[in-house]
């Protein structure tokens, strides 16, 4: 197998359709009319449903990715390079995923508003890529199957028991763990059960990982990924009812009463499927560098839709006012203006972040100029204080 095949470029062209798709959605989503989201419409239902995949597909690939990145070091547990790695971008998307959400003006007033602490995607893909390394790190010393069990496991039980999980209350935890797992205070994603997607890429990584020499790879995968994605699209239902017949539980009649989790995962087989399919025809660079740039675009997005820090975005001034036409042609402005800034700052990245660290560098050292001048003043304020009260001799 040639290089190009063995990096699995389709993998970058699936981020970066999903993240182009969730442009658009954010976007259609917040600022068309409700009066033109009409159900009896298809084209409006083809384009919710699309946009419904999004989501799915970008947790599958970012478990995927981070763990195909992981596994490919021979070193292993702590010292394998990529565990520090991971941490530290899990943490580094925590740390993104609040600060997009802080408001400057409500910090002026000493004040830290309620959606400061409500939970979005990044915050659920740092979490999982910390819980991945937490599996990988239990599993090191172990048989490689266990990993892929974990992890195939994980999907399994967090979308089978999701009836179940969904409906509890979290009351006596403090809102910012409680926004973790439940959606009551507004939270956007939480990490159960979106962690199933992730753990569900990482295992299909591993599954990658493992054939990925053989000549045969997508010769057999592409069908394989079609018939399991459609399977659980149209017969995922079926077989949950079945269960639920046979052994009686209720839980498996209350997965097919709302069975979008299996039925979303398997959007993500067949999306994959067609990507795999298309593969030798998805090398364009630019489209390339767009799903390696993912995080860079979805925090200029935030700050352009949303008005992260302060609050002055298109949400706040176009909130559900325009009509279709509008909001097809913003979207696709959308699109090519957040792309354009994001691929615009991945080139001068570098650059950027030297200019930061001479910044940085700059504060400091005035910083240090500061104190000490103010340390000298306070002495010399304590040292005549000392003279005046009468306590020390000229």
């Amino acid at each position: 197998m040639d290089k190009r095949t063995t990096r699995l470029f389709f993998i970058d062209a699936i981020r970066a359709w999903a993240i182009l798709m969730m442009l658009q959605g954010h976007f259609i989503d917040g600022l068309l009319d409700p009066l033109y989201r009409d159900s009896s419409n298809t084209v409006f239902n083809v384009w919710k449903y699309f946009r419904g995949i999004t989501a799915p597909v970008f947790f599958t690939v970012s478990g995927f990715i981070f763990t195909y990145l992981l596994i490919r070091v021979p070193e292993r547990g702590w010292q394998n390079p990529r565990v520090k790695k991971g941490i530290k971008r899990g943490l580094q998307l925590l740390f993104i995923g609040y600060l997009l959400r802080l408001n400057l003006w409500g910090l002026f007033k000493g004040e830290i508003y309620s959606s400061f602490y409500l939970v979005d995607v990044l915050h659920c893909i740092g979490f999982s890529i910390l819980g991945i390394i937490a599996y990988y790190l239990l599993t090191a010393k172990s048989k490689n199957w266990l990993f892929s069990f974990l992890l195939l496991s994980t999907t399994l039980l967090l979308f089978i028991f999701e009836p179940i999980y969904k409906t509890l209350e979290y009351n006596g935890l403090p809102t910012w763990i409680a926004n973790y797992l439940t959606k009551t205070n507004g939270s956007v994603f939480t990490i159960i059960p979106w962690f199933g997607y992730t753990t569900m890429g990482a295992f299909l990584s591993l599954v990658f990982t493992r054939f990925k020499e053989h000549q045969n790879l997508y010769t057999v995968a592409i069908p394989t990924f079609a018939l399991v994605g459609f399977t659980l699209m149209w017969y995922s239902s079926d077989f949950f009812a079945l269960l639920n017949e046979i052994t009686g539980l209720q839980i498996f009649a209350d997965v097919v009463s709302n069975n979008y989790l299996f039925i979303r995962l398997g959007d993500v087989f067949v999306v994959f499927s067609i990507f795999m399919l298309f593969r030798k025809f998805l090398t364009n660079k630019t489209g390339l560098r767009l799903g390696q740039s993912t995080l860079s675009i979805y925090v200029i997005h935030f700050i352009i839709l949303y008005g992260s820090f302060t609050g002055l975005g298109l949400y706040r001034f176009f909130h559900h006012s325009l009509n279709p036409w509008m909001a097809i042609i913003g979207a696709i402005t959308f699109m090519v203006v957040c792309s354009y800034l994001a691929l615009g700052y991945e080139n001068k990245k570098v650059w950027i972040k030297e200019q930061l660290h001479q910044i940085v560098l700059l504060i400091k050292v005035q910083a240090e100029r500061l104190l000490i001048i103010g340390f000298n003043l306070l002495r010399t304020l304590l040292f005549r204080l000392v003279q005046f009260l009468g306590l020390q001799r000229s």
